[in-house]
């Protein structure tokens, strides 16, 4: 089978969409600036193996704790 370089332009298009997501929800749960975490791991998604490192650096990192919520009645 062949690949052309439409069909692999695509992909890699649908793989940074899918790790730039991946890394803005990890980034909202263990980072202060999920936006800019996106970002990153968009960038650095046009280098798999360097996206797929950010990913577990980002799955290891602790949650970061929410602010409690204070309902007045």
């Amino acid at each position: 089978m062949n690949i052309n370089a439409t069909l692999l332009g695509e992909i890699m298009s649908v793989f940074v969409l899918v790790m730039g997501a991946l890394s803005y929800y990890l980034g909202r749960r263990k980072t202060q600036t999920p936006v800019l975490a996106g970002l990153l791991g968009l960038v650095l998604s046009i280098i798999p193996p360097f996206a797929l490192v950010y990913l577990v650096v980002l799955v290891c990192k602790k949650d970061i704790n929410p602010a409690p919520v204070v309902v007045n009645k």
